[in-house]
């Protein structure tokens, strides 16, 4: 935990954290919706269906921009404004919803409505974990970035070999990761946010909301779509 500032009074750090992280999870929810909706969108019109889903170019065109767009957000985070981060990461998450609008063409919707709720309910209980926790997360972050490396591998390399087995094992793995990940990041954020209010520094707390919101953002999307790899029935 970061020092506390002795001219800042323990109530009003407290108030503070409380509406950082409250706009942390707006901007979070916000990111979702949008997904959201331009899946939805793209899957309810079939120009837009065939434009995104059914034009190999343009698919892994929208899947680059995304990888590209996150990376940017990431290591240009220090130089952009507050507002301006956010708007990146809400293109980041409409670029999202395109590409994820395949599981509606892939996975029934009580599938995916189930899915959701659960990841939801896991996601809720692990953030509180790792809001309220006093046992220092950080000493695992090594070990969950290793692993979600190590996941990203895996998936890669299941791409050519097409095992069920590797399937199932990136599916289990995944979630665990995920769950481990989301209380890890809930308290980077609190703890950083801690340290941009102590500091008096409004631009550092507003940059660390909107990276706070893109890793919880991250954290849940990922979680949703192992948990629907595992739990969610596919259209015949």
């Amino acid at each position: 935990m970061f020092p506390q500032s002795p001219s800042l009074g323990a109530l009003d750090l407290a108030e503070g954290l409380r509406l950082a992280m409250r706009r942390v999870y707006l901007w979070m929810a916000i990111g979702l919706f949008v997904t959201a909706g331009v899946a939805l969108t793209v899957v309810s019109s079939e120009p837009l269906l065939r434009l995104v889903l059914l034009n190999r170019a343009v698919f892994f065109g929208l899947l680059i921009g995304e990888l590209v767009v996150v990376l940017a957000l990431s290591a240009l985070m220090n130089r952009m404004s507050p507002a301006m981060a956010a708007l990146v990461f809400f293109f980041y998450a409409a670029l999202n919803g395109a590409t994820m609008s395949v599981i509606f063409l892939v996975y029934t919707s009580s599938s995916i409505a189930f899915s959701f709720f659960a990841t939801g309910a896991m996601f809720a209980a692990m953030s509180i974990v790792g809001y309220t926790t006093k046992t220092d997360l950080s000493k695992f972050g090594s070990l969950l970035m290793m692993g979600l490396l190590g996941l990203i591998i895996a998936s890669v390399v299941n791409l050519f070999f097409a095992s069920s087995l590797l399937y199932w094992i990136i599916s289990y793995v995944g979630i665990a990761l995920f769950v481990g990940l989301t209380a890890y990041d809930t308290q980077w954020i609190k703890n950083a946010t801690v340290h941009a209010i102590t500091a008096g520094d409004t631009q550092l707390e507003g940059r660390v909301g909107v990276m706070g919101a893109l890793r919880l953002y991250l954290d849940f999307i990922n979680l949703f779509l192992m948990i629907l790899r595992v739990a969610g029935g596919r259209r015949r």
